[in-house]
């Protein structure tokens, strides 16, 4: 619970006169006076205001360009952004509700080895199993059916959803030229997870061979994502489902990866590079360019993508 004077606060809007107590975020068809909502066009404006919500996240353009709307509404809290501040505040009134939690909160049929070190407020749910010597930081949450194997350090505030598996061993293999047999590289490096990370349902995330895989701070990662051993994920980086990263990439801070998007092994994505659904990077190969958007396999910039995807299509 949080009164919108707090929220005004917390997303740099201006304090209202008044100062319902906000519970939680709600869709405007939803919403009760005790509910946060939020607007980004005329229309979704204009129904919030005839709504019960207790509070309204819009911003200045709106309130200029919709007519008959009443710009002095008490419950009207204008923002950049907000989207982005509906979601500052849902994290914020979450927290609120789940309190101060000074104990890990583990199921009982969770399974947890030696050396485990469980911060404080993080929450280990149902059939998950925990190998020895990982270490979870504060207020994570861990879901049910979650593995996560020997050796992996997890930071703070970290989201694993169902299923997840953290830390296997990489799929790597020596052959022998002449008889064409594979046996397996030693796969005996770590996984490290930084603070604020989000992994999807069934993802998977490979420890390092010899050294280490690494997810930068604040990055999300979708349900069915694979990162193979010695891969090296910058902050913020934004990964959609179905995406395939093989061993030894780097993805620098700020990248998004549309759904399965393929890199094949030691490919370099720039920061701030976009990759379109369904792009590829070959082995070996970088794309850069902040902001920047490629597509295509293999990944190009946009424009050649569509002038080759033309010339294509005139033959």
């Amino acid at each position: 619970m949080a009164t919108l004077i707090e929220i005004a606060e917390l997303v740099g809007a201006r304090a209202p006169e008044l100062a319902p107590e906000i519970l939680h975020v709600s869709s405007i068809e939803l919403a009760t006076p005790v509910a946060l909502v939020f607007a980004t066009d005329v229309a979704t404006l204009t129904a919030a205001l005839h709504s019960s919500a207790g509070g309204i996240l819009t911003k200045r353009a709106l309130l200029e360009d919709a007519a008959g709307v009443d710009a002095n509404d008490a419950r009207l809290l204008v923002v950049h952004d907000p989207r982005y501040a509906f979601a500052l505040a849902a994290r914020f009134l979450s927290a609120r509700e789940k309190g101060e939690q000074d104990a890990a909160r583990v199921h009982p049929s969770a399974v947890l080895g030696e050396g485990v070190k469980l911060g404080k407020g993080t929450s280990v749910g149902p059939h998950v199993v925990i190998g020895d010597d990982v270490t979870l930081g504060d207020d994570c949450e861990v879901l049910a059916n979650v593995t996560v194997y020997a050796g992996t350090t997890i930071g703070d505030r970290v989201l694993v959803q169902a299923g997840a598996v953290l830390g296997a061993t990489g799929f790597g293999y020596a052959r022998n030229a002449k008889t064409g047999e594979y046996i397996a590289f030693p796969q005996q490096g770590t996984l490290v997870i930084e603070d604020d990370v989000e992994i999807g349902a069934n993802t998977t995330i490979d420890r390092g061979a010899l050294g280490e895989t690494r997810i930068g701070r604040g990055t999300k990662i979708d349900n069915l994502v694979h990162i193979a051993h010695n891969c090296v994920i910058g902050r913020n980086v934004v990964i959609a489902a179905q995406t395939g990263i093989s061993g030894s990439c780097t993805i620098e801070d700020g990248a998004i990866l549309g759904g399965q998007v393929g890199l094949g092994e030691h490919a370099h994505v720039g920061p701030g590079v976009i990759l379109g659904g369904g792009a590829g990077v070959l082995s070996h190969k970088k794309v850069h360019g902040p902001g920047q958007v490629f597509w295509g396999r293999p990944a190009r910039p946009l424009k050649q993508y569509l002038r080759d995807l033309a010339k294509l299509s005139r033959r």
